[in-house]
């Protein structure tokens, strides 16, 4: 859309609201005060913006401080409460309000206007608002708010006809309203009241109301003064006094005129925004309809499971309070009845009771053979009796201390019984990798209780335009393959675990730079001018360079000053076409190690022809510090190379013209390094990895096919990073 389609638009826009096109019965929100939870009477314009009635606004400073902003001598002196003691302000009154307390006639200052507490405590934002010296006097009406307030009045009795205030009775319905008069005004009335020719005439009149707001808004510390500019800094109009010698003195101010210009401007864009964006809006109801519905289930579903666990639990104790209450009782009965036993025992010792008694009177036998056969069986009674009454023992112990019930490990558990709400996820950014495809891996932390699944949110940042986050099917496992993100993109993931249909809250966003390009998969290539006395590979994957057998036997031409070459070793698979991609990491230990590119036609020279060793200058990436294979870009060389050792990431110099200075050529070692190779461009990039920012970059010559090349002295070792390996990813995310 064109600039001026665009100004024609917003033109549209100003005049539908303008013309009062859109509805009013829809705004009532707008229009309650945030005090007193009605229709706005009266309203003031605060210093935070919001507006708030005024009778509110004096009410609440009078509940504060009696008299402090309020003229002398007002009703307020009396007893009672504010609200029933005030009656709503007349409108000349709040005219007058408007002007009071600035000055005397004489130009001084009443004393008794001065607040001795000047804070608001807005019902808007919450905040306690400084009013200033002058308190409520220095406050505006907002007339616009006021004048919607009215048509929306208007709008809800739209059946009640507004009544000409000088008909004599009945009187008839009022045609206009004069602004100037505060009177409304049936066609003859008016005619009568404002005749022509005369000052009357020139009134300005309306359609009927009951809301005479002053023509001109008047400055409340120049009370005979328009106000004509807006103060930027406090903003809010101010009159040009203000900007003379006033307040606003040193504040940046403009034209009534340009503030009400760019503030309607603002405002209309926001609103078109808003219109504009209206299926958007109506999409986003739907899903908090659908979010309240879920949420109503999943609250009485949890309600449900809720009373079922704590019946569970009161029907295990129950079960167990009578089991144990049981025993207790069987317990409590065989121990009377053998403790009652033995007292009846013990009883029978007693003299002329029982056994005592018994073998008293068969003492009185004085037939000996009758004796003799009583006294026999009676004789190991008394004897049991006897031996009985030497050594006492209970027959049981009243004790029930082996039935206490310890029951603190249960209160604490029950003192701990909460929700299960499952722990927060991490994402585990040295294990998740993230290319045309992203591995994301996530941990739980230690001592958690498993989850049933996972959910994996990711979105692309996109500064022109907002978008939404993308949410994965449930993952059952601690990573996910996330396919079909675009190249050079900035992406943010996030993870939430789930356990019984309650999910915990989101890990901490996470960042993840795609690569410039396609990744570009490819194993080491153990064949093309490999050096397998000084290279050993492992699986193609990683080689490293060791010092063999070759170097002991060259130990004395070492001690001469011989120099030891680079052994190079290139890739699987060539490049001919588009842009490519890839990782791996160099050993931190890796005393000289060269990566980039090389071209498959100037190989097939540089292998074949020979060359002087003696010197480390036949070499254009020798290693060798001279600075003349720097200086220039030799196109007969099949490598392009960078220098990379003894943790140092170094720049060839002379490449650019910053990089002269050997400070500035010299950087950290990544941990992962990227190479991208623009076959179109003929350009090479070299990356760090791990935050996608671009080291280097030159031009090379793509001259036939294009490999991945390393080379390598002394000790060191390179690994190409998995996914490079034959697009693994895919498998190692399912296998996980």
């Amino acid at each position: 859309m064109s600039e001026s389609d665009d100004m024609s638009e917003l033109g549209s826009i100003i005049e539908r609201i303008t013309k009062d096109e859109v509805p009013i019965k829809n705004i009532e929100r707008e229009l309650i005060c945030p005090g007193c939870k009605e229709l706005f009477t009266h309203p003031l314009i605060l210093p935070c913006q919001h507006s708030v009635c005024h009778k509110c606004v004096k009410e609440v400073l009078l509940l504060t401080h009696e008299d402090s902003f309020t003229d002398a001598g007002s009703e307020c002196s009396n007893s009672g409460s504010p609200r029933s003691r005030l009656s709503s302000p007349s409108i000349d009154r709040l005219d007058r309000l408007g002007r009071s307390g600035s000055s005397t006639p004489t130009g001084k200052k009443r004393n008794s206007l001065i607040p001795r507490v000047t804070n608001f405590p807005c019902p808007g934002c919450q905040h306690d608002i400084d009013l200033g010296e002058r308190g409520i006097s220095g406050l505006f009406r907002n007339f616009t708010l006021e004048n919607i307030v009215e048509r929306y009045r208007q709008a809800a009795r739209a059946a009640v006809a507004i009544m000409c205030n000088l008909c004599k009775p009945p009187p008839v319905e009022a045609t206009k309203s004069c602004m100037d008069c505060k009177a409304s005004y049936c066609n003859e009335c008016f005619k009568m009241h404002h005749p022509w020719g005369t000052p009357k005439a020139q009134h300005e009149y309306v359609g009927p109301t009951t809301n005479f707001r002053p023509k001109v808004l008047m400055c409340p510390e120049h009370e005979m003064e328009k106000v004509n500019m807006y103060c930027e800094v406090c903003r809010r109009p101010v009159c040009h006094l203000c900007k003379l010698g006033g307040s606003h003195a040193n504040h940046k101010v403009t034209s009534m005129s340009s503030a009400y210009k760019l503030l309607k401007e603002k405002l209309s864009r926001s609103i078109h925004y808003l219109i504009s964006k209206e299926d958007q809006v109506k999409t986003q109801i739907s899903e908090l309809d659908e979010l309240i519905t879920h949420t109503q289930h999943n609250g009485e579903t949890s309600t449900r499971e809720a009373n079922l666990h704590f019946e569970t639990l009161f029907n295990i104790l129950e079960e167990r309070k009578t089991e144990m209450l049981r025993t207790i009782e069987v317990n409590q009965t065989t121990r009377l009845e053998k403790l009652k036993s033995q007292r009846e025992e013990y009883q029978g010792m007693l003299e002329n009771s029982g056994l005592v008694g018994y073998a008293q009177e068969v003492l009185k036998e004085t037939d000996q053979s009758c004796f003799v056969q009583t006294a026999k069986q009676l004789y190991p009674r008394i004897q049991k009796a006897t031996e009985t009454l030497r050594s006492f023992h209970p027959a049981a112990d009243p004790s029930f201390g082996d039935f206490a019930i310890d029951v603190s490990k249960e209160e604490v558990l029950l003192k701990e019984l909460g929700f299960s709400i499952p722990d927060v996820p991490v994402i585990d950014q040295s294990l998740s990798r993230v290319y045309n495809e992203g591995l994301i891996c996530w941990l739980l932390p230690e001592d958690s209780s498993p989850t049933d699944h996972y959910i994996l949110e990711y979105k692309k940042l996109d500064d022109k335009a907002e978008t939404t986050w993308l949410a994965t099917e449930k993952i059952y496992g601690n990573s996910k393959v996330v396919c079909d993100l675009d190249t050079n993109s900035l992406y943010n993931f996030r993870v939430k675990s789930c356990k019984k249909s309650v999910y915990s809250s989101y890990s901490q966003e996470v960042a993840f730079h795609t690569p410039p390009a396609p990744v570009f998969s490819f194993l080491f290539d153990d064949k093309c001018g490999f050096n397998t006395e000084r290279l050993i590979l492992n699986r193609r994957q990683s080689v490293e360079s060791v010092a063999g057998l070759s170097l002991l036997l060259g130990s004395e031409r070492i001690q001469m000053g011989s120099y030891m070459c680079l052994d190079y070793i290139i890739g699987d698979t060539g490049i001919d076409r588009g842009s490519h991609f890839w990782v791996f990491r160099v050993e931190p230990h890796s005393y000289l190690v060269k990566v980039g590119v090389a071209s498959d036609t100037k190989l097939q020279e540089w292998f074949h022809n020979p060359r002087d060793t003696s010197s480390p200058r036949y070499d254009h990436d020798s290693g060798h510090d001279s600075g003349s294979e720097d200086t220039c870009y030799d196109s007969s060389q099949p490598f392009t190379l960078v220098t990379i050792g003894m943790g140092k990431f170094i720049i060839p110099k002379g490449s650019t013209a910053t990089t002269s200075d050997y400070s500035n050529r010299v950087l950290p070692m990544p941990q992962r390094i990227g190479i991208c190779l623009d076959y179109e461009k003929g350009r090479v990039y070299f990356y760090d990895a791990d935050n996608m920012k671009c080291l280097w970059e030159r031009q090379v010559d793509c001259t036939g096919t294009m490999y991945p090349a390393f080379g390598l002295m002394g000790s060191g070792g390179v690994h190409l990073e998995e996914i490079i390996l034959g697009k693994r990813l895919g498998y190692t995310g399912d296998a996980q």
